[in-house]
This record gives structure tokens, C-alpha cells and sequence, in this order.
């Protein structure tokens, strides 16, 4: 009888622990750099609001957040382009079944050095200098000098969408210096006075030059409307519908009065 009073006593102590969320909750995100400066800004809130939780990010581009997400490695995994078919199918044999929430909305931005005179150029001229066809920056209305081609890797969904809307398809030439993150490109470009990268705008800053893309400036407005023609969604994927505290983030994330105003402080466009 006493054995069981204290059974209990132990089981009644640990109900109100959890009701009152003394029993701390934990949060593991993967993937995307881009999305990386919004997930960290949100989850500092949300952290904040909620300290019981402990909420932990890692970058490494968006093939590595849907890996971590198919191989259950991660509860969250950040994105900056859409789950391809086949990593689709690979989840499903694993019993596992992505769910796609959309955070926020990004374009991305051909950057340069400073110093360089251009100020814009043409999707087709874009695509033939990452084809490797320009090789200098005279031949498009820059400085005479030799262009030098900066990529995000293969694994990066940045570098998926700059495949798809600018290269059409193609892949880079294999003489571009492949760069592991956002932040990586700004740091080459702005210490090679040759370089062009391209970068999500929310790191745009004073160390490097965005030109316009048939005279369009990458801006939250014409990202909206349509009119920048690199633009994309982007999202969170969940192991399958998210529960518990994963649930509770991720509809923070969506909040217009909470995630969201985070969306925007980090330099990407909100939703709403």
C-alpha cells in the first residue's frame, strides 16, 4: 500500500510538471542557409516566450534539412526550394510523409563587387555568364576584366531555383568556385573585385553590389508582384504533421502579429 501511495505521489508530481512545462521541450531544425536568419530570429522568440524549450539549428543547404527530415534526424527541416519527387518517394519507404508549410517569400539577386560599373543585366546574359560564355565583363557593358563565376553547391535549393529560372535547366560550367552558403558568396564577392554570386535577399549588405535583372531591382514588392523573375517560396517540412511543441513552433512561425514580423526583420518578405 505505501509502495503504491508513492507511485502515486510520483506520477501526480510528474502530471503537473508536464501540465505546467517544467518538463522541458526540444526543437531540431536542419537545412537551408537562407532560411537559416529567419529560423533563428523566430526561434529566439519563441525560446523567449517559452524557455522551457530548447530549440537547435543547423544550416548545411536544403538537400541536408529534407535528408534530416526523411532519415528522422530533425524535426524541422528548412528549405529554400520545394521537396523533389524522388526525395518524396524515399520519405514514403521510410514511413515518413513531408508535410510543406511556406514561411516566407525570397528572391534571389546577382551580386558584385562595389568597384564594378555594371549596374544590370539581362536573365539571358546571366545565364550565359554562369553557362561560362562571358568571359569577360566588357563584352555585357562592364569594366574590362575577367569575369570570375561564384556558385552555391549542388546541395544548396538556392542554387535549384538559379538552376531552373535562370540556366533553365542547365548546370553551372564547371569552372565556377562553388560557394557552401550565402554568406560564403558575399565574403568571395566582396573580396574579388572580378566576382560575380548570387545571394537570397536577405543578405543583401554594403559589402557587395545587387544589379537589376532586366531592370528590375530584387526588392519585397516586386518579389510580391511578380515582376523580379527570381523569385520562390520558402518553407519548413515537417516529418509528417507536426505535433506537440514542433506544432506550437511552427504556428508561431506563421503568426502575422509573431513569426512573421521576424520574416521581415531578417530581410525576407512575410507571407501576409
Amino acid at each position: 500500500m505505501k509502495s503504491r501511495s508513492m507511485a502515486m505521489l510520483i506520477l501526480g508530481a510528474a502530471l503537473f510538471l508536464i501540465a505546467n512545462g517544467a518538463w522541458a521541450g526540444s526543437i531540431s531544425i536542419k537545412g537551408s542557409t537562407t532560411v537559416l536568419p529567419i529560423t533563428q530570429k523566430v526561434a529566439e522568440a519563441y525560446m523567449k516566450q517559452n524557455p522551457e524549450v530548447k530549440i537547435t539549428i543547423e544550416g548545411g543547404g536544403s538537400g541536408n534539412g529534407i535528408k534530416a527530415i526523411i532519415d528522422g534526424l530533425a524535426d524541422v527541416g528548412n528549405s529554400s526550394r520545394f521537396i523533389k519527387t524522388a526525395e518524396v518517394a524515399m520519405a514514403v519507404e521510410k514511413g515518413r510523409y513531408p508535410v510543406p508549410f511556406a514561411v516566407a517569400y525570397d528572391c534571389i539577386v546577382p551580386v558584385v563587387h562595389p568597384s564594378n560599373t555594371l549596374t544590370n543585366i539581362t536573365l539571358e546574359q546571366l545565364k550565359r555568364v554562369y553557362m561560362g560564355e562571358v568571359k569577360n565583363w566588357k563584352e555585357i557593358g562592364g569594366p574590362d576584366a575577367p569575369v570570375v563565376v561564384i556558385s552555391r553547391d549542388t546541395s544548396s535549393g538556392t542554387y535549384e531555383v538559379w538552376s531552373e529560372q535562370v540556366l533553365k535547366g542547365d548546370r553551372v560550367f564547371p569552372g565556377a568556385l562553388l560557394q557552401a552558403s550565402n554568406g560564403a558568396i558575399v565574403q568571395a564577392v566582396s573580396k574579388n573585385r572580378n566576382a560575380v554570386g548570387y545571394i537570397g535577399i536577405g543578405y543583401i549588405n554594403k559589402e557587395v553590389k545587387v544589379l537589376t535583372v532586366n531592370n528590375v531591382l530584387g526588392t519585397p514588392e516586386t518579389t510580391l508582384n511578380g515582376t523580379y523573375p527570381v523569385s520562390r517560396a520558402l518553407y519548413m517540412f515537417t516529418q509528417g504533421w507536426p505535433k506537440g511543441e514542433t506544432l506550437s513552433f511552427i504556428n508561431f512561425m506563421l503568426n502575422p502579429q509573431k513569426g512573421q514580423k521576424f520574416v521581415a526583420e531578417a530581410g525576407f518578405v512575410p507571407l501576409y
